[in-house]
């Protein structure tokens, strides 16, 4: 383990999401990035992924999802 490592040990961390339903980490004690919103999900790392694990469960992008079932409703199988 570097020091590095510990250091992220010490860290909390907020669950955001993007306009494309992604989510990512980001150091709790900063303003997400511009276009990035909190959830409500704060912890250490490893909660935090863990609440992402659960919950973002089709990687996709929204626009790809909203795309993917407008083609599916014009040409059903």
């Amino acid at each position: 383990m570097s020091a590095n490592d510990s250091d992220e040990l010490d860290i909390d961390y907020k669950v955001v999401v993007n306009h494309e339903e992604q989510y990512s980490i980001w150091p709790a004690d900063r303003e997400p990035p511009a276009g990035w919103t909190t959830v409500g999900v704060t912890g250490k790392k490893q909660i935090c992924l863990d609440h992402i694990a659960g919950v973002w469960t089709d990687m996709r992008p929204l626009s790809l999802r909203k795309q993917m079932e407008a083609a599916e409703k014009q040409n059903p199988a």
